[in-house]
């Protein structure tokens, strides 16, 4: 671009003839996707955990070093099984960030229970533990819910050392880390339970579906038992509820998915570092890097936006970016805390969580995954460069 006159924005054609999406949206060749479904297909057997679905749970212990993986319908649902495994009380308080995917918090209320957001850490965007620390001392709290935000681990050894000083339980939102680390050892082994999620959109996906691991045998068991009232081996007591069951389906492209999961992690790792090279010299850009001792799948390319050194908003770098076809995402907006039922059953919390309501307006998503090449990584951080260098004259032309 040489003129601001050449944005889509001001009706010019956009820089990608196609739009980009934030999604992973990675999927096997078509031959093995049909030899899959083709044997599938032969055995008639479709679901109530059959022979792919337990194959993929054998695969996912093997790669997460975990001793029992059970996958479920999706992660909401496996967060929420989680909550009954576990025996949380009726209306039991859960202390949760409110910086998170709307489902997280979902499944707390879909099982009886309150939130009681927390504030984050400003560097890492999890759960900041002193203020965990805090809200312990001043709400009655039957559990603690991390979330290992775009694949950084949280601080577990903090969060665990809080749980146990008050006898409750800690478990993990582990959708952003499949193929994540911490301190060298798989996440998927921490807490209660961790789950993860197969959404198309990640880069290990089964279409759709989660998975829940533990170490725990007996957790393990409640856990399966609540996924399906049926075949069950061992006398545990859980609820009888016979829901969240993982079909052949998915399994099938889930274990597709699984084996080139280690090939995609390096590809998200290259596209994540030409990001960070091109766009860490622009003025008012900082890339959330991930922990350099851990290692990570790079399927987040996230900035925070400075708007006063940037010249723009983060929100208007994004309606630029979309005009060009380039979806970047505003997460999370607004808060949990600031959306509905939450908002009205908790106003304790409209003020309470300042870093959260400010990384709100600063945060973006940029695509990466599948559908974004290394020149398209290229192109989209040159674009951004300009907006920045002609961000005055953007600003007084299309924001004022």
């Amino acid at each position: 671009m040489k003129d601001i006159a050449n944005l889509a924005l001001a009706g010019h054609e956009p820089l990608f003839d196609s739009i980009l999406p934030v999604g992973q949206l990675y999927s096997p060749s078509k031959e093995r996707f049909h030899s899959v479904f083709h044997d599938l297909f032969d055995r008639r057997y479709y679901t109530n955990h059959g022979k792919l679905a337990q194959e993929l749970e054998r695969r996912l212990e093997e790669r997460l070093e975990v001793r029992n993986a059970v996958v479920v319908t999706n992660a909401t649902l496996g967060l929420s099984l989680s909550c009954k495994a576990l025996g949380l009380p009726p209306q039991g308080k859960v202390i949760v960030p409110a910086f998170t995917f709307a489902a997280t918090v979902q499944a707390l209320t879909w099982a009886g229970l309150e939130p009681v957001f927390c504030d984050i850490s400003n560097k890492s965007h999890n759960l900041d533990p002193q203020k965990v620390a805090a809200l312990l001392e001043q709400h009655d709290v039957c559990a603690i819910l991390g979330v290992h935000l775009w694949g950084n681990p949280c601080d577990i050894e903090q969060l665990q050392t809080l749980a146990d000083s008050k006898g409750i339980p800690l478990f993990f939102d582990a959708a952003h880390a499949i193929a994540c680390r911490y301190h060298g050892k798989p996440i998927g082994n921490f807490g209660a339970c961790e789950v993860f999620s197969f959404h198309a959109t990640k880069i290990m996906n089964a279409t759709e579906g989660g998975c829940i691991t533990t170490n725990d045998d007996e957790l393990a068991e409640r856990l399966r038992n609540l996924r399906s009232s049926y075949g069950r081996r061992k006398n545990v007591k859980t609820p009888i509820d016979g829901y969240g069951r993982f079909s052949e389906a998915q399994a099938a492209f889930g274990l597709l998915s699984l084996e080139d999961l280690s090939r995609r992690c390096d590809e998200n790792c290259q596209k994540m570092a030409l990001y960070h090279k091109k766009l860490s010299c622009i003025p008012g850009i900082h890339c959330i890097s991930p922990a350099p001792e851990e290692n990570m799948n790079y399927q987040y390319v996230v900035l925070e936006i400075d708007e006063k050194e940037f010249g723009l908003s983060r929100d208007a770098l994004q309606k630029l970016l979309e005009a060009e076809n380039v979806i970047a995402r505003r997460y999370f907006v607004p808060g949990m805390h600031h959306c509905p039922p939450y908002e009205t059953l908790f106003p304790e919390f409209a003020t309470a969580l300042p870093v959260t309501d400010a990384l709100c307006t600063k945060v973006l998503q940029l695509p990466s995954g599948a559908p974004v090449s290394m020149d398209a990584v290229s192109r989209i951080c040159e674009c951004i460069a300009f907006v920045q260098a002609n961000s005055a004259d953007i600003k007084r032309t299309y924001f004022a």
